[in-house]
Formats: structure tokens, C-alpha cells, sequence
């Protein structure tokens, strides 16, 4: 199954995925940046092949009212979240094995390690109070 692509008719979906506490993976792009268009094929491949864990498509012009000011800063961009503990936030190479060896690192991690690196720091405790998705699903 390909990535959801999120807008204002499944937010309510995305929020239900992460207050169940599974894994969700999103991506942000834009529709005009070339390297997204051409990303887009190998995250859906992602996704197919982890059906256990949500994938997210966020165009983050469409969608600016959710992303707001999340510092973007090139593309793609990768969110990883379980719950409400955002494990990841950075711009990943448009390569989907390098997308999956990310993710799998982190899926390999209990709670108490994911908890522990959240807080572990500045920057990661920044990730859970700046761009967490839930929050700003909510915010939205």
C-alpha cells in the first residue's frame, strides 16, 4: 500500500495512527521540488513493504497550516514518529534503503531506549516540543 498522502480529509486518520501508539513515517516535500516527485516512488515502496507502520506523504505547502514553521530545510525531509515521541527529524538522501536502514534502526529500540534518546539532547528534546506531529495535528 502506498503512502497516505495527508490532507484535511484524513488528518483525523494520522491522529489515530499515533495515538494508538504505532509508528508513523512521514515525509515532507513539495510538490514542485524534482528530487520529491522522483522520491516518491521508492517511499510508497517503503511503505509497501512495511504494512505494521504508517507512511505519511506531506506536501508542506499544502499542508502549511499543519507543518507551519518546521525548519525544512532540503528535501527530502524525514519524520519519524511512534506515539508521541518524535525518534527522528532531518532531511534524509532520496534513497529509499537509507530511508529503511533509518527506520529500522529505530524500530529496533524499546521504549525506554526511544524515551531516553528523546531527552538525550537539546536538539532531540527540540524535535518532541517542535515537531511533533500529533501536536500539530491537533494545532491545525
Amino acid at each position: 500500500m502506498p503512502a497516505l498522502t495527508l490532507d484535511s480529509h484524513n488528518r483525523d486518520q494520522a491522529k489515530a495512527w499515533l495515538d494508538s501508539g504505532s509508528w508513523v513515517i512521514a515525509c515532507l516535500c513539495a510538490a514542485w521540488c524534482g528530487t520529491c516527485r522522483e522520491y516518491r516512488d521508492g517511499f510508497d515502496a517503503l511503505a509497501a513493504r512495511h504494512p505494521d507502520k504508517h507512511f505519511l506523504w506531506i506536501d508542506i505547502e499544502d499542508q502549511a497550516d499543519v507543518v507551519g514553521d518546521f525548519d525544512v530545510e532540503n528535501f527530502p525531509t524525514m519524520l519519524i514518529q511512534r506515539g508521541n515521541t518524535v525518534v527522528f527529524f532531518g532531511t534524509v538522501l532520496p534513497d529509499q534503503r537509507l530511508a529503511e536502514r533509518l527506520l529500522l534502526a529505530q524500530v529496533e529500540k524499546d521504549d525506554a531506549q526511544i524515551l531516553t534518546e528523546a531527552a538525550s539532547s537539546a536538539e532531540r528534546r527540540e524535535w518532541q516540543d517542535d515537531f511533533n506531529l500529533r501536536a500539530r495535528l491537533d494545532e491545525a
